[in-house]
């Protein structure tokens, strides 16, 4: 393989010596073979086996925004900021703290907000 790039360059240098104004070096290039990368979306929603979040971070965690502690909520597998309203999604046992992310959740659904007067 070495000597085929040795002789390459070799044929390119005597080409530019002869005066030649435009050598194609896309001969002989082959296309870049990647592995196909894993998406966030493979196998995430339909695997049986939902890694589950570790209970014990919740000793560390907090809300990036109020610096709250946060509460874990299985059913729905986030993490609950109850004072803002925000819950944290949890993906393959690692929670997304990024307040972007983090979607709103109706809190005191019962309690009905009384109109003040100016």
């Amino acid at each position: 393989m070495l000597q085929n790039a040795g002789r390459r360059v070799i044929s390119i240098f005597r080409s530019f010596q002869k005066g030649s104004s435009y050598v194609s070096l896309s001969q002989g290039v082959r296309p870049l073979q990647v592995p196909s990368a894993r998406t966030l979306t493979d196998d995430v929603k339909d695997s049986p086996e939902r890694q589950l979040f570790d209970t014990s971070l919740l000793e560390f965690l907090v809300c990036p925004l109020s610096k709250k502690p946060l509460r874990y909520e299985e059913k729905t597998n986030e993490l609950i900021n109850d004072e803002l309203g925000i819950a944290y999604p949890i993906l393959d046992g690692i929670p997304n703290m990024i307040p972007q992310d983090a979607r709103l959740i109706r809190k005191d659904v019962g309690k009905k907000e009384e109109p003040t007067e100016a």
